[in-house]
């Protein structure tokens, strides 16, 4: 089963999906009832890879640490103002068995649907959590050892960091009694990134500790055999000066050695890291085949086009391992992130750079709501038509062969005339594709209008004939002097936030 160079992935809240089907059908529903018809139109839109967020066990603890968390109950009612407990499932990133959950129809209908995803070429991404476990995982009863540690002062200190847990005393060792049978509690760190308070629904673990190291890459490889990839949640927190850093604990390299393994035994497994902190390179370096490109997204948000070219300007072999997204389960809605121009020159540029494309469920329907991984319940949001049809177009571009499999280039643009700097707001691009299709991409990510011209690549193949533009993206149609176009370039004049993706071919 091939993949092109540059994968599109779609992002699936899976308990929220299953809630939506299970009141479509009146009655409680699994991954089993998962339509085929939804299925087959993800394989018809392009996609290449179907990424389904928190299908593993959770626990009743951390479901409880969520509901009784008032703070976040007063965030939910703005998403669902008829909020009830049922509602609250508790973060899926508070694991207590990497066994799909049994609500979700456990691990065999997780087997049924990946076969159903195969049988439409689509590959199955899943989620691995390195960094914490539940409250209530089995290894807090079974293997304390495998925890960050805390002291009465710790936790005096930070309660926010740390917590007492009850621990049953444990029987009595052959030859006398256990040390550990009158302890009556148990302090634990709770997992956390250095910059904020800890996840209170979750355990940190130890990665100072050899035997933590190895049960955790026995779970990748258990789960390397239910799936094609996972997304690896805080990937950087295991990196050796990260993990000190926080917990002041030397810890050896995780990464390489797990990739390493992994990879012996599931050769076209993919990984995918969840990385900030402009570590992504690193990450790369260690065996990682995609990592989160959130300085992108950054700086689109930000809107600021030279920002962003020289984002573009990074090697070539960077960029071809970065995730590319406009949202997903961390991040806003990128309709009420981006005002509506924005929303559709920042996803032109995101989604015609080279790399993984990210699109998460309720994207292409243009919704509005963010919902929090604590809940499996979305509101009932009416599709933006717009939005719909201008992902209908983007995605049937994306379909196209040299942007699947072609080679890209970053242009630079020039000024139309002495003086006129608006140029300095496009962001243009090529694609050549295996075929010798070519296309060209320009984004005028301004609030102004702007001209420029665009030099194309491979002047030689423009001369001696016209050439005929058509834009996928829009209803402009041109014909050029190639003899023109290789010597001055195509000169541009679009609109605040205007684009064109032009195919480019000989009259």
């Amino acid at each position: 089963m091939g993949v092109p160079c540059y994968p599109a992935l779609y992002q699936i809240n899976t308990r929220v999906y299953v809630d939506e089907l299970g009141r479509k059908l009146g009655r409680t529903a699994t991954l089993d009832d998962v339509p085929d018809a939804d299925l087959d139109e993800i394989a018809q839109r392009g996609f290449d890879w179907v990424w389904l967020l928190g299908v593993w066990q959770t626990g009743a603890a951390s479901r409880q640490v969520s509901r009784n968390n008032q703070e976040l109950r007063r965030e939910l009612l703005r998403t669902l103002p008829d909020l009830s407990d049922d509602d609250l499932c508790g973060s899926c990133f508070a694991i207590t068995g990497y066994n799909a959950h049994t609500a979700l129809g456990g691990d065999a209908a997780l087997a049924r649907i990946r076969q159903r995803l195969q049988d439409r070429g689509l590959r199955l991404m899943l989620d691995f959590v390195p960094n914490h476990m539940a409250l209530d995982h089995p290894w807090v009863a079974e293997h304390p050892e495998y925890f960050v540690a805390g002291t009465e002062e710790d936790l005096a200190r930070e309660p926010k960091n740390y917590t007492r847990l009850t621990r049953p005393p444990t029987a009595p060792q052959a030859g006398g009694n256990d040390p550990d049978s009158a302890n009556t509690g148990l302090i634990l760190a709770y997992g956390r990134d250095p910059y904020f308070s800890g996840w209170s629904d979750t355990l940190q673990l130890n990665y100072g500790r050899p035997e933590l190291q190895e049960a955790m890459r026995a779970e990748l490889l258990k789960i390397a055999g239910q799936c094609d990839g996972v997304r690896c949640d805080m990937a950087m927190l295991l990196l050796p000066d990260v993990f000190k850093r926080t917990w002041g604990i030397e810890a050896p390299p995780f990464w390489p050695e797990t990739i390493e393994r992994t990879h012996t035994r599931y050769p076209q497994f993919t990984l995918m890291a969840e990385v900030y902190w402009d570590l992504e390179w690193e990450l790369q370096q260690q065996g990682f085949a995609y990592t989160y490109d959130k300085r992108l997204y950054d700086r689109l948000r930000d809107q600021e086009a030279d920002v962003v070219r020289g984002h573009l300007r990074a090697d070539l072999a960077f960029q071809e391992r970065s995730a590319r997204f406009l949202e997903n389960h961390d991040e806003p809605r990128a309709a009420a992130t981006f005002p509506s121009g924005v929303h559709r020159a920042a996803a032109v540029v995101t989604f015609f750079t080279p790399g993984l494309r990210l699109f998460y469920e309720g994207q292409l329907e243009g919704r509005r709501t963010f919902l929090s991984v604590h809940i499996c319940r979305a509101p009932n949001e009416p599709p933006d038509a717009e939005v719909q049809q201008f992902y209908t177009q983007l995605l049937a571009c994306l379909r196209q062969p040299a942007v699947r499999d072609g080679a890209w280039q970053l242009l630079e643009c020039s000024p139309a005339w002495e003086g006129n700097w608006t140029w300095e707001g496009f962001i243009a691009s090529s694609w050549r594709g295996p075929d010798g299709q070519r296309l060209l991409v320009a984004v005028n990510y301004a609030p102004y209008q702007s001209q420029c011209y665009v030099p194309l690549p491979d002047r030689d193949d423009l001369r001696g004939r016209s050439h005929r533009l058509v834009d996928l993206m829009g209803p402009a149609s041109y014909v050029r002097d190639g003899d023109d176009l290789a010597t001055h370039g195509l000169y541009l004049d679009l609109p605040p936030w205007g684009y064109h993706v032009f195919k480019v071919a000989p009259e």
